[in-house]
C-alpha cells in the first residue's frame, strides 16, 4: 500500500505540472490514465465515483 500511494502522489504531481505546462502529448496523457487506474484501486474511488455522479445528474437537469 506505502508503494501504491506514492506512485499515486508522484503520478499526481506530474499531471499537475503537465496540466500547468500548457500542451498534453501522449505521454501526459499515459501518466494521467495511470494516475486514473491508480485512483481507481484506492478508498478514495467511491467518493470520486459519487461526486462525479451527482456532477452528471446536475448537469443533465440543466435546461437551456
Amino acid at each position: 500500500m506505502v508503494i501504491s500511494l506514492s506512485v499515486l502522489v508522484l503520478l499526481l504531481i506530474l499531471a499537475v505540472i503537465f496540466l500547468r505546462s500548457g500542451g498534453l502529448k501522449v505521454s501526459h496523457a499515459l501518466v494521467c490514465a495511470m494516475l486514473g487506474f491508480l485512483l481507481a484501486g484506492t478508498s478514495l474511488a467511491p467518493t470520486i465515483h459519487s461526486g462525479l455522479t451527482a456532477t452528471a445528474d446536475i448537469v443533465s437537469g440543466l435546461r437551456p
